[in-house]
């Protein structure tokens, strides 16, 4: 076969800049074929190679007596204790989602499944962060329902349950919904499997479903802005098959038990390429493959197509030679393609074969060690305008307004979709903040959750990133458990723009802080940028996914409220209501700054909390929506009313930080007080909970009504 020449035209469709085709032409001292045109886009794209990012990322804590395995791996693990750990990531599948919906969230759940099974551990847990455009956009719908049934088609045939996430929505998603897919699994603390290949001439195995032309140019697309051009880029998208996935998964485990598995990698964006060139980098060590032994579903596939395919449910091993007959019995027994398709070689290239021909010959560590590395103009985000007065609301209707749109709606329209309970572990499930699951056959439980607030980063991206780690220790708090680490997925516009690049680098600069004040280093993580559609970007949301440890279930605090509870406020309030719910909802204002998060007040609230845990009948954050959207979530949970003392605007509806709703019975309500005075918190008694009402001193509708509306907001919009 004839490839075609290389021209400016291709070079630019590969998402290549002039300036990074001269240093491939220096690097190779030639020009390359149309393959290792391919290959070289598909490593140096953003997507794989962090080129704009990862100087910032390397200032993120990453290290702890708990992290077992940072950042740089198919996934991050943590230490739980018992010769246990939990392994976890999060991706977004944002790209792939808006051109193809149910397929774009299907295979981003698969592949961060695969992730963390790549690693040796079983997945016990999966959660998403979903962000749609406004409700009254014609593609909204749409998206809703195509992305809500890939996750669950996906997740519930594979068998994971879905115990926590986010949805919302804005008119800057427009055009770029963002999609980013979470999974936990667990496994021995000493039986953890990476992907550093070792041993040269060492077998490189080709483990799964076959390769086709799905997903071919999925990691450069995904690189890129949208324009008018969009549809042309539905065949990048891949398409997945959970059963398929699901007997990977075991096939890999029972593979791993057998000590055949010297290094293992998963087959994600950029497919074949990435894969190997992953394993060859880590292990200093080149790679040569023979495509011709490639399982393919489709005829005629070229060496290109083939390289940078993303077809699903594959992974790419290096084997121990002597357990070859066992390793291919085990993948036979699964119905699962199993071929020897290369080895190590002591050399720095990365040679492919074909048809008798080598198609490509490049130095190995130039695609990957070498990947071109930005230090990109940025400009802070100004300090945001003082927010203008906000006229005084009857609070029922300020609550109505909240709980009658799908951001603050119940989503239970959402999560029913899901399987919660499989494997029947599930403590906790979504709706109730973090979602917790009993580690099977110990008396620990694990805790997640994921949290941003995309208009506190845009108005002030350092403390929306420390808010949005903030929040996410307050999840696992409330619920009893200790935070362990997070992971995070960046979803940013075009990097290339200073103001963008100036969001990016201040978030990271308040993730970093709010990481290393609470002790929750980043052991894993994605970073999505080109989030934008006709030059109008997503607004800057980088979400954080936390694991938090109950050390035995008796600790979780997982009650609800009950008749004669007293409502309390754990934390200081002062009204702040600069980018609220209220003022997006009730007065259509988006202005003022992002709320001060002050990291001393979260960490000594979140260990109160925790050490008083005997005395909470129920807790959780205060965060969008304040005081009154919080008493209302946990009264409607219980099917009970709730009074507060107070009808102040900024009172109930403000958002400072570093504050808890705890309901405790009337002795522990004393005991905590003087726990907190001890302690030297604020703790303040706001009111109680019981009747049929919801009464804001004096304002007042009943529960029944309020319920309606809260659980039918969300169907009523996109059902």
């Amino acid at each position: 076969m004839q490839e075609p020449a290389i021209t400016d035209e291709l070079i630019e469709a590969h998402g290549l800049k002039p300036e990074e085709y001269a240093e491939i032409l220096r690097l190779l001292n030639r020009g390359p074929t149309f393959t290792e045109l391919g290959i070289f886009s598909a490593m140096w794209n953003e997507h794989c190679s962090y080129k704009s990012s990862k100087r910032w990322l390397r200032t993120l804590p990453t290290e702890g007596p708990q992290v077992i395995c940072g950042p740089g791996e198919n996934a991050g693990v943590v230490d739980i204790g018992d010769g246990q750990a939990v392994v976890f990531k999060m991706e977004s599948h944002n790209h792939p989602s808006y051109i193809e919906p149910y397929q774009g969230a299907a295979t981003g759940v698969g592949g961060i499944l695969r992730d963390v099974f790549t690693m040796g551990a079983r997945p016990v847990a999966a959660m998403n962060a979903l962000s749609f455009g406004e409700v009254s956009h014609p593609k909204t719908r749409q998206l809703v329902h195509g992305v809500v049934e890939g996750i669950g088609g996906y997740g519930n045939c594979f068998g994971v349950p879905t115990v926590g996430g986010e949805v919302r929505f804005h008119p800057a998603c427009n055009g770029n919904c963002l999609v980013n897919a979470f999974a936990a699994g667990l496994a021995d603390a000493d039986s953890i499997f990476y992907s550093a290949a070792s041993g040269v001439g060492m077998p490189v195995v080709y483990l799964g479903a076959k390769t086709g032309r799905d997903g071919v140019g999925g990691a450069t697309m995904a690189s890129a802005e949208f324009d008018e051009g969009i549809e042309e880029k539905r065949p990048t998208v891949q398409v997945g098959d959970p059963f398929t996935e699901k007997r990977l998964m075991e096939a890999c485990l029972e593979l791993m038990a057998s000590g055949a598995v010297i290094s293992i990698q998963d087959m994600g964006a950029a497919g074949l390429t990435c894969s190997a060139v992953e394993m060859g980098d880590k292990g200093g060590l080149g790679i040569r493959l023979d495509l011709d032994r490639v399982p393919c579903r489709e005829a005629n596939m070229t060496a290109y197509e083939m390289m940078l395919s993303e077809s699903q449910e594959r992974m790419l091993m290096v084997l121990r030679p002597e357990k070859e007959d066992e390793a291919k019995a085990i993948f036979d027994k699964w119905d699962l393609d199993f071929a020897i398709v290369g080895e190590t070689i002591d050399e720095d290239r990365f040679v492919i074969e074909h048809k008798g021909r080598t198609w490509a010959d490049l130095p190995l560590k130039a695609l990957s060690g070498n990947a071109p590395a930005y230090d990109r103009p940025w400009v802070a985000t100004p300090a945001a305008a003082p927010i203008e007065d906000v006229p005084g609301i009857d609070p029922i209707d300020g609550l109505k307004a909240l709980i009658g749109h799908p951001d603050h709606g119940s989503k239970h329209w959402v999560y029913e979709q899901y399987d919660t309970q499989v494997m029947a572990d599930t403590v906790r499930r979504p709706g109730l903040g973090a979602g917790v699951i009993r580690v099977h056959g110990t008396d620990k439980a694990l805790a997640f959750t994921a949290d941003v607030n995309p208009c506190y980063v845009r108005a002030n991206p350092v403390e929306g990133g420390k808010q949005a780690v903030a929040e996410a220790y307050r999840n696992l708090s409330a619920v009893g458990a200790r935070p362990l680490a997070a992971t995070d997925n960046l979803n940013f516009g075009n990097p290339e723009k200073p103001e963008i690049m100036g969001q990016l680098v201040g978030a990271i600069e308040g993730i970093g802080a709010a990481c290393r004040a609470l002790d929750m280093p980043i052991v894993s993580g994605n970073v999505s940028l080109y989030n934008e559609t006709d030059g109008q970007p997503i607004l800057p949301t980088p979400t954080i996914g936390a694991v938090g440890l109950l050390d035995h279930l008796d600790d979780l605090i997982g009650g609800q409220p009950e008749a004669g509870h007293i409502a309390m406020v754990l934390g200081e309030t002062d009204g702040h209501l600069g980018q609220s719910a209220l003022l997006r909802k009730v007065f259509n204002r988006e202005d003022g700054d992002a709320p001060h998060v002050d990291l001393d007040a979260e960490r000594a609230h979140g260990a109160f909390l925790r050490a008083n845990r005997a005395l909470i009948a129920a807790a959780t954050d205060l965060s969008d929506g304040g005081l009154a959207l919080a008493a209302f979530e946990m009264a409607e949970a219980a099917g009970i009313g709730v009074t507060l003392d107070f009808a102040d605007t900024p009172l109930l509806f403000g958002e400072d930080q570093a504050r808890y709703l705890i309901a405790a019975s009337f002795d522990s309500a004393e005991a905590l007080m003087v726990e907190a005075g001890k302690a030297g918190v604020p703790l303040l008694c706001v009111g109680r909970f019981g009747g049929d009402m919801v009464d804001f001193d004096g304002a007042a509708a009943s529960l029944a009504e309020l319920s309606s509306l809260y659980r039918g907001a969300f169907a009523d919009a996109v059902g």
